[in-house]
Formats: C-alpha cells, sequence, structure tokens
C-alpha cells in the first residue's frame, strides 16, 4: 500500500490539531502509525508527532495528504511546489491550490517562502525569477502567470490556542444571546487598548442599522477616540449617517425622537444629490456642509473608508465603488497590519470582509439576528467571536468600557 510519513509540531495536543489530523485520515479511510511522539511539558512547549499514513492507492493517500496539509502536517521528505502556467486571462490551471485564510508557505527551490496576502479561496501566483509567492484571486490571474497546483510542497500553519486568557479563548466562535455581555465587551475594549498600543489597525465593517438604531454617534466617538483605523461600509451606512447630520433623521425618521418627519422619505436622496453636488464627501467636509457624523469623523481624523457598492443603491454616492472587483481590491489594500475586525450589523459586507482577512486576523461579529454571526463562521472566519445584540447597546457599552 502507498504510504507517507508525515510530521506535524506545535501546540498540538491542547490546540486539537493531532486529534483533528487523526480524524482527517480515518474518515478518509487511511490508516495511521504514530511512529513517535514528543509532548512539551509546559505550556510554553511544543510537542511533535510522525505519522506513517497509507492509503489503499496513490490518488487515495494524495487527496489524504492535501486534506492534512491545511492542518500543518507537511510530508517528512518536502518536495517543491508543481508551478503551472495559467493559459488563459482570469482562469487557474485546473489543479491549482486552492488557498485557506491561514498563516501558507511553499517550497520553492528547496527553500520555504511565505505566500503574501495569505486569504480563503484563492490561488497562489510564483514569481520564478525571484520566487517570491502571492494570495491571488481568480480575476487578477494573467495570461502565463506561474501557479502553484497541487498541495505538495505546500505548508499551512493552524490557528493555536492562546498561551493565555483572552477574549477570543474565553468565548470561543460560541454564538448564543445568552453570553455574559458586559464581561465579554470589557475584555473586548482591553484587547482593542492592546492592539492599539502594539502599533496594529482596527477596522470596523459597519451596516446603516448603525445609524437606523441612534448609534451612529458612538461610532462616531471610536473613530475620534483613535479606536478606528478603516472603516469599509456601503452606501446606504454613509448616506443615512450624511442624512442624520444634514437632517436629523435616518430613513426620514426623526433620530431624536422616533416619529416620521414630513416629507421625510426623500431626505435620503436629498443627502445623496448634496454630495453628488459638491463632488463627494471629502469636499463636502472641506466646504463645511458636512458638519458631523461618522463620515465627517473619518475625513477630519483621516481615517480611510471604502464604500462598496450594491445593485440596490439609491444614487449612489460619487465616494462608492460601484465596480465589485474595484472594491475587492480597495478593501485588500488596507489589510495589512490589521489586528481586529469589529462587523456591526452587516451581513454582506462581514462575509466579504471575513473572506479576504487572514486567520490571524481576530474578528468580532455583531448582530441581532445569530443566524448573521453563525454565518460568517460556517464561511471559514473561525478566527473570532460573535455576539447576538442589539448594535446600540453594544456599542455604547463599549464606548463605556473604553471611557470615551
Amino acid at each position: 500500500m502507498p504510504s507517507e510519513i508525515v510530521q506535524v509540531s506545535g501546540h498540538i495536543i491542547d490546540s486539537l490539531i493531532l486529534p483533528k489530523v487523526l480524524d482527517e485520515i480515518m474518515d478518509l479511510n487511511g490508516t495511521f502509525e504514530i511512529l513517535d511522539i514528543a509532548i512539551g511539558k509546559r505550556k510554553t512547549d511544543t510537542s511533535n508527532a510522525r505519522l506513517r499514513i497509507e492509503a489503499a492507492s496513490q490518488t487515495h493517500l494524495d487527496q489524504i495528504l492535501k486534506r492534512l496539509a491545511r492542518l500543518g502536517a507537511a510530508p517528512l521528505c518536502a518536495k517543491d511546489v508543481r508551478l503551472v502556467r495559467a493559459t488563459k486571462e482570469g482562469v487557474f490551471p485546473p489543479a491549482f491550490y486552492s488557498t485557506t485564510n491561514l498563516p501558507t508557505e511553499i517550497r520553492f527551490r528547496g527553500r520555504w517562502r511565505r505566500v503574501r496576502g495569505i486569504e480563503m479561496d484563492c490561488g497562489i501566483a510564483v514569481n520564478p525569477s525571484t520566487g517570491a509567492a502571492a494570495c491571488t484571486p481568480v480575476a487578477s490571474i494573467r495570461k502565463g502567470d506561474w501557479v502553484v497546483c497541487g498541495s505538495e510542497g505546500v505548508k499551512v500553519t493552524p490557528l493555536e490556542r492562546a498561551r493565555t486568557a483572552e477574549v477570543f479563548q474565553f468565548m470561543g466562535s460560541a454564538v448564543s444571546s445568552e453570553k455574559p455581555k458586559a464581561q465579554l465587551i470589557q475584555r473586548l475594549a482591553g484587547e482593542m487598548r492592546a492592539i492599539r498600543r502594539a502599533g496594529k489597525k482596527i477596522l470596523v465593517v459597519a451596516g446603516p442599522a448603525v445609524v437606523h438604531t441612534g448609534s451612529g454617534p458612538y461610532l462616531e466617538r471610536l473613530i475620534k477616540g483613535g479606536f478606528v483605523q478603516v472603516l469599509f461600509a456601503g452606501n446606504g451606512l454613509a448616506t443615512h449617517d450624511i442624512e442624520s447630520a444634514l437632517y436629523g433623521t435616518s430613513l426620514g425618521v426623526r433620530l431624536d425622537r422616533g416619529v416620521a418627519a414630513k416629507d421625510g422619505h426623500d431626505h435620503h436622496m436629498r443627502a445623496i444629490n448634496t454630495i453628488r453636488h459638491l463632488g463627494g464627501i471629502r469636499h463636502a467636509v472641506r466646504r463645511g456642509v458636512l458638519k458631523r457624523g461618522i463620515m465627517h469623523a473619518c475625513v477630519t481624523r483621516r481615517v480611510p473608508f471604502v464604500l462598496a457598492g450594491s445593485i440596490r443603491d439609491d444614487g449612489p454616492l460619487p465616494d462608492v465603488i460601484t465596480d465589485t472587483l474595484r472594491a475587492q481590491e480597495a478593501m485588500r489594500r488596507h489589510v495589512e497590519g490589521l489586528g481586529m475586525a469589529l462587523m456591526i450589523a452587516s451581513t454582506l459586507h462581514a462575509i466579504a470582509t471575513g473572506n479576504i482577512l487572514p486567520a490571524t486576523v481576530k474578528a468580532v461579529c455583531v448582530d441581532i439576528n445569530p443566524s448573521v454571526v453563525t454565518k460568517l463562521s460556517d464561511r471559514g472566519t473561525f478566527q473570532g467571536i460573535g455576539v447576538v445584540s442589539d448594535t446600540e447597546s453594544f456599542l455604547r457599552e463599549l464606548c463605556l468600557a473604553l471611557h470615551l
């Protein structure tokens, strides 16, 4: 029977990496023998294990090795990656390696090299002259690019359990409306302070419900307090934030009293028209027309924002990127250096952001609907926590915890 010896290293016991490796082998009807294992005695110690894996055929064995590579189990005798040229623009070779969002390396000319800009559901393009490897979306592939095919020569580093107690270990990925939110938010505030001290960025992804629920001033405080370095949103959040700043309404409802304003149904269109006339959000701030709100805070605090368009957008605002591929690329430019992504009341933008985040970026998804939080985790964004909460109370408590 075909066999291969693989090695897995790190905190493989307490992070349950070794049990997952063994489960994968058995689920795929392979067999294994643990040749040797060395288990660390202290929390800081790593463990190592070597396993011989057998399968009914070489094809069957290759299938098992491909799955194990995603858990960090690499063949003891590593080989270089196989590169195949793309024959058509925007199309990977048939056997392309599909990436995860975990830290990834490739072996090229006998050396392991880090894959830059890792995210899920992409390919790996390699410059054969320099050996530089970059995670590349299918739409960005050009005819003649060299693309990694198969899992041979690809090494993934799985996430490990934190060595010290922290908010992400405390709550895990479980989703429930009955979790102790006050304690969670206090720990989350501490994590945000630590990220800022480390010089990393905090991204906020926000939906229009932030404005509708009257939570806009709290997000504005976070921006002014230096706890937001990047904002991702859509036409809706920006439009209703500007409507609120110009007319005191959101979708025609007065935010201070919760009642519909006379002829308020057209306020959002009047807000869009005003910004379009001025040439954009930044021009409206500089001209003194837009004097408060989330977008005003972003401009005055020099916080970059990406507004990604949708088929349902009114207007849209001139700052909205209506080409989805251009919007994705604009978002990707702000991912480097992120320490945390805080996703609030935005299903589609949260999932889109989760798709481009490395697994090392801590993610917090806040929504009143538990299915939104679950959906984000189901699509592979497993490096975060879910908070089932209304937007207003969450942001209010977070501002209090941060003394804003």
